[in-house]
């Protein structure tokens, strides 16, 4: 059995509490997540660390020098607060165990960069993605030949735009160089500019909307709507690498999507303007 060592800000979110149950379920129990370590209670009013602890099996630990000794691999969360990430994952990221950290990766192009040089430098095997990068219907689409893309869901900018970017990216193949934010208060929209001249945009809706996404070719346009299970295949892919290693979301892509992403939450600040994209 491969024992997952969750570092988190805190425990009691849907992320922590489903890949519990989910690397067990799709590993069928030779990935289980044993050990637990969080830097705060849930501050909204949920479990505290050791209640959860309690509540989902795991073992309590008071460091996280203790978790990453004793754990095989390693599993970085905090998904509402990639800001933390950084910080929450610098002794993992140094440790050369397996690790795993949650989306959004970073908060910016110079914290990704950062974090992904550590890991190398480390020799600490890791990645991280949106679960819709194991969409079937995204694995399966013709990525060649792509003029440009047009991606929707739901939800706000901050949480869920990543969920848009990682598969706008595998689609364009490619960094954008500068980014623009619009938004009123039911609808985001992001518009990216490839250095090629291609652009891409995804647009958030407040009050739901299916993961869409209309692709662009020289002689044809297709649309894709998301009903795959692809938390599943996220997981699944988890667990591939939590046992053999297999890395399934480039570096180079990861930094890309973080850049992106950081740019375009600077972007937010003034509509309608342009903002470039850091690069190395």
């Amino acid at each position: 059995m491969i024992k997952v060592g969750f570092i988190d800000y805190y425990l009691d979110e849907w992320h922590a509490n489903n890949y519990v149950h989910m690397l067990h379920d799709y590993s069928n129990g030779e990935v289980e997540a044993v050990y637990a370590w969080a830097e705060i209670d849930s501050p909204e009013g949920g479990l505290t660390t050791d209640a959860w602890c309690e509540k989902y099996g795991l073992t309590r630990m008071t460091t996280q020098e203790e978790l990453i000794e004793k754990s095989d691999v390693l599993l970085v969360l905090a998904p509402r607060d990639p800001k933390k990430h950084e910080e929450l994952a610098n002794l993992a990221l140094r440790s050369g165990k397996r690790c795993y950290v949650d989306k959004t990766f970073a908060p910016d192009h110079f914290a990704a960069k950062r974090m992904l040089d550590l890991a190398e430098q480390s020799g600490t095997p890791c990645w991280s993605s949106s679960a819709l990068r194991f969409a079937e219907e995204y694995q399966a689409a013709d990525k060649t030949n792509i003029k440009g893309v047009n991606a929707w869901g739901p939800n706000g900018f901050e949480d869920y735009a990543i969920h848009q970017l990682e598969p706008i990216f595998m689609m364009m193949q490619a960094p954008a160089t500068e980014v623009m934010h619009l938004t009123n208060d039911e609808v985001y929209t992001g518009v990216l500019r490839f250095a090629d001249g291609r652009t891409a945009t995804l647009s958030g809706y407040a009050k739901g909307s299916p993961f869409m996404m209309n692709i662009a070719r020289s002689t044809e346009n297709s649309v894709l709507e998301i009903r795959s299970d692809y938390f599943r295949h996220f997981i699944e892919a988890l667990v591939e690498f939590f046992k053999n290693g297999t890395i399934p979301a480039p570096h180079s892509e990861t930094l890309s999507i973080i850049s992106a992403w950081g740019a375009l939450m600077e972007a937010e600040k003034t509509p309608g303007i342009w903002v470039k994209v850091p690069k190395d």
